[in-house]
């Protein structure tokens, strides 16, 4: 049940009571103070200067009401044990001991305890990472495969029919700067692994890329590379971008797995190249329109707030607005999602809404079932990570040096070096993970190494450590337990673990793992207070069954919440 939902409802009924049929939206939130409630709204504060009443004159009413209601229904009996009026007209909601403990009882047995409906029967596809096939693998691409992951299990898990889909350049100036730089600096030995090749093939990239901008003369050599890479016209350039495309896809397949993600789909810029050619070419005059040589798109005629942009440039090259039309095309030809949800980086929101604003004039119906998530850029001290000039830190060095680091934490650990291995590598992950998803999409990451892989406090293996600590004081639980009677001292740790479903629908309404994330630390400091200052497992007086179900309950929450951020939870640490 959704008790924040209940309340509103148990309000507006009151209100229309009330003769207030006056349809204005009001808050109702978690005091941090649990002697203020479980939660609070401001309703009368809302009303009453419209209703021209004194505010806390005005909850006094509501809550006499509210009483009276929820004595009339033994359900509601139930969940509430009080309603008071505080400070300057607020109205706070006390739920019962008996609510508390059924709550516990309820995440023990229904199996997806937290699930909503937001999205059933809806088909979903979500386009994210978009790594480009003959560069590194940025932070970019890691923080976008890291909040399309999150986003794509927490829409899942909000009832809908989920596709991932992944978008790569695989054509472009950075494939012909990259193959200048090889036929430059030389092939690697072919024997090496993939991730290593790879590396290679970014470095030949980073050095030509640098070449390019200041050299005139290997500027135009490279330009005539990227000519041929779309003409397919020489054979030479064509082994070694075979060679390279199939190469790098397959790095990026192993990161995929350490990182946990999936695709249904894969694009790439050379299959949408022709085909948004055409799409253009067939609308000039209609939304496109031809300009010294090059084929544009004015946004600016429909929207004054945006701008002009070349969609066929003089050399007769589709650009990379052209190639979005044909991505967006092909997805709603292949599956004809009812929401289609590209994440890219901040940098790109203007870029895409003139995109967007071309595609409405030719698919208005595609159009408004699109939406586009940003997020901020990853900083250092140093400032932002560029992966143009070399001096870059990729996503993949981070994930390793955040791999190594774990695994120095580890080593005096009685455990095998198997479990080493696999605990650092699920433990690097979440903390990587954790310090993108713990911060709102749209404000830049300052990322702390340090604190990202700390066992205690705001990090990922903080949250795995508790969930590991859970794991092993149950594992030392056995025979008879005690049931006993049921405390009415309601612990921090049950008010907190009944909300995970109202924090996951909030997550799947706002497009925000950040919710979620936050929510998962609270709820760790509150087990590891109640693990503190109560005895789970008493050998001398017996063993209470309901701390050892509060105990299980913090686990199957803990863990699910770590799904949903697209972290596994491992039982040992």
């Amino acid at each position: 049940m959704n008790i924040k939902r209940a309340i509103e409802d148990l309000i507006k009924s009151t209100l229309r009571d009330l003769g207030v049929n006056e349809e204005v939206s009001f808050n109702i939130e978690h005091p941090e103070d649990h002697t203020n409630g479980d939660y609070s709204s401001n309703v009368a504060m809302v009303f009453a200067k419209s209703l021209q009443k004194n505010p806390k004159d005005f909850a006094l009413s509501i809550v006499e009401v509210l009483k009276e209601k929820i004595k009339e229904n033994e359900h509601t009996q139930k969940i509430f044990l009080d309603v008071k009026t505080a400070g300057a007209g607020f109205i706070n909601f006390y739920l019962s001991p008996d609510f508390f403990h059924k709550s516990i009882q309820d995440i023990l047995e229904e199996k997806d305890f937290g699930k909503n409906d937001l999205f059933a029967g809806k088909k979903v596809m979500i386009e994210y990472t978009q790594p480009n096939p003959f560069k590194p693998f940025h932070v970019g691409h890691l923080m976008s495969n890291t909040i399309g992951e999150s986003l794509s299990r927490v829409i899942e898990y909000s009832g809908a029919n989920m596709i991932r889909a992944n978008y790569q350049g695989d054509v472009g100036l950075h494939v012909a700067k990259a193959i200048y730089g090889i036929f430059d600096k030389g092939e690697p030995d072919k024997s090496l692994p993939v991730s290593s090749q790879a590396q290679h093939i970014g470095e030949c990239y980073s050095y030509a890329s640098n070449l390019y901008d200041t050299d005139e003369n290997i500027k135009k050599e490279i330009d005539v590379i990227n000519k041929k890479v779309y003409e397919r016209s020489d054979e030479k350039i064509n082994n070694i971008y075979d060679w390279g495309r199939e190469v790098t896809l397959e790095a990026f397949e192993e990161i995929y797995k350490k990182l946990g993600t999936k695709f249904d789909y894969y694009f790439f810029e050379s299959e949408m190249a022709p085909k948004g050619e055409k799409i253009v070419r067939e609308n000039i005059g209609k939304v496109f329109e031809e300009s010294e040589g090059a084929i544009v798109f004015k946004a600016e005629k429909y929207d004054s707030k945006l701008h002009t942009r070349v969609f066929i440039t003089k050399a007769l090259l589709p650009t990379y607005e052209t190639k979005e039309i044909a991505l967006t095309t092909t997805k709603f030809e292949k599956e004809n999602p009812d929401l289609s949800i590209v994440i890219t980086a901040i940098e790109q929101a203007d870029y895409m809404k003139v995109v967007e604003k071309a595609i409405e004039q030719m698919y208005p119906d595609w159009a408004s079932r699109m939406k586009h998530v940003t997020h901020g850029m990853m900083r250092l001290a140093s400032g932002k990570m560029s992966s143009r000039k070399g001096n870059v830190i990729t996503g993949e060095s981070l994930m390793q040096d955040s791999f190594s680091a774990i695994m120095d934490i580890l080593k005096d650990k009685e455990m095998s070096q198997e479990e080493k291995d696999k605990i650092a590598s699920v433990v690097s992950v979440s903390a990587l993970k954790y310090s993108v998803l713990k911060q709102s999409l749209n404000g830049d990451i300052i990322f702390d190494f340090d604190k990202s892989i700390s066992f205690d406090g705001d990090s990922g293996p903080y949250l795995q450590y508790s969930f590991a600590r859970a794991s092993s004081l149950l594992r030392k639980v056995n025979g008879e337990l005690i049931q006993g009677n049921l405390s009415n001292e309601i612990s921090t740790l049950e008010r907190i673990l009944y909300r995970f479903g109202e924090v996951v629908e909030r997550s799947a309404e706002e497009l925000a793992p950040n919710h979620i994330a936050s929510y998962l630390i609270e709820v760790a400091r509150a087990f590891n207070v109640y693990y503190s200052e109560n005895k789970i497992i008493d050998t001398e007086e017996g063993t209470s069954e309901y701390r050892v179900n509060l105990v299980k309950a913090f686990t199957l929450v803990m863990q699910k919440g770590l799904y949903l951020l697209g972290v596994e939870a491992p039982e040992k640490m």
